[in-house]
């Protein structure tokens, strides 16, 4: 079977890097995109030589969005996988807390940059009649207090995205899911390890939950990868919780 071409975004660090790790140890071809470029590049390196290419884009603009698929497609030689994975957190603020600025920093990143790589790389999708969409959501789709007022919204919305395609597109051949992970020791959650980021009521829920753990990025890379296989082949439109019973306890 000839290698599958992945998009990953957000693959600089945390959940995303394991992500483009995963793939690759499974034989596919990657496109680590990033905002931050030297870190899609470290991902790259890390891995062998020619079976990943490091792409600096901005998710949340339409005309990054095009570049950056462009130059995904030097490796590619099609997208068979999109993890749309790339996220920010907005520091738990609640709405009066929250500048517009920053409201619309977390919905370009966290919900509108899911529409524009679904619109850049369903057409390729569609004409071949085959394709996964893996979206990085989160509990915070589900429940509130595990992010703020604007990072909640954006992974509502995201989890009405993916049950939407899903239902659009999944007789054309696309399989729309995704992950909700719980408490993921990433770059994105560092900071609620030192002094000045901890905040207790987290901790608290992260010490209560049956798991009783942060989980580990690889973990939520595994998941990804299994809803992208065909193994996943009747799952459409799901939302799974990878959350260490965050949400049951």
């Amino acid at each position: 079977m000839s290698a599958r071409g992945v998009i990953v975004t957000g693959a600089g660090s945390g959940m995303g890097a394991a992500m483009a790790e995963e793939f690759v140890s499974r034989g596919d071809l990657v496109a680590a995109w990033d905002l931050n470029g030297d870190a899609a590049q470290r991902t790259a390196d890390r891995l062998p030589a020619g079976k990943c290419i490091a792409v600096t884009a901005d998710v949340g603009d339409q005309d990054s969005v095009q570049n950056g698929l462009a130059e995904s497609l030097k490796l590619l030689p099609e997208v068979n996988v999109l993890c749309s994975n790339a996220g920010v957190l907005d520091d738990y603020m609640a709405a009066l807390d929250t500048p517009l600025k920053l409201w619309n920093r977390i919905i370009a990143t966290d919900l509108t940059a899911g529409y524009l790589m679904a619109r850049a790389v369903l057409p390729g999708m569609l004409a071949k009649g085959s394709g996964v969409i893996v979206y990085t959501a989160s509990i915070s789709g589900f429940i509130a207090g595990g992010g703020g007022a604007a990072y909640t919204s954006a992974k509502h919305g995201l989890i009405g995205l993916t049950k939407q395609m899903a239902f659009d597109y999944g007789r054309q051949g696309i399989r729309v899911n995704a992950i909700c992970p719980g408490p993921v020791r990433t770059g994105m959650t560092e900071h609620l390890f030192t002094p000045e980021g901890r905040q207790p009521h987290v901790d608290a829920a992260v010490a209560g939950i049956p798991a009783g753990r942060w989980a580990e990025p690889i973990e939520i890379a595994r998941l990804a990868a299994y809803l992208a296989s065909d193994d996943a082949s009747f799952i459409h439109g799901a939302a799974y919780m990878i959350d260490g019973g965050w949400t049951i306890s």
